[in-house]
């Protein structure tokens, strides 16, 4: 069983930077992949940043350049550091993990976190 918590939501200003963090429960968290997804509202969720448990990552096409995905294993976390945001980046950002790198990125995560709220005004 994983437990995901996430924090660093808010609002920022279009072009600020915000980092968003998630806390993962469970000593089976460095086998993990994990990743980060985002829903806007009436839009579905879409995937934004994942990370394998070797700590390789893959990317949205829309993020590229902007965001960093990272981890630390000794601290079962794992941290989307995101500039340059966009007011259409507004959106609940999950956390989400599962074993397998490529099904996480297929939108099929394991564990959900609840959350967090990224709001960017113009």
């Amino acid at each position: 069983q994983v437990q995901l918590v996430e924090s660093g939501g808010g609002l920022v200003q279009a072009g600020d930077s915000l980092r968003l963090s998630c806390a993962a429960s469970g000593r089976t968290f460095s086998s993990y992949a994990m990743g980060w997804f985002r829903q806007a509202p009436g839009k579905e969720r879409e995937f934004v940043a994942g990370i394998s448990w070797r700590g390789g990552s893959k990317y949205a096409d829309s993020v590229k350049g902007r965001f960093t995905i990272s981890r630390d294993n000794a601290k079962n976390t794992v941290y989307l550091q995101m500039t340059s945001l966009k007011p259409e980046e507004t959106a609940v950002y999950y956390c989400a993990a599962h074993p397998v790198f490529s099904l996480l990125r297929a939108g099929v995560p394991e564990y959900w976190g609840q959350g967090t709220q990224v709001t960017v005004s113009s």
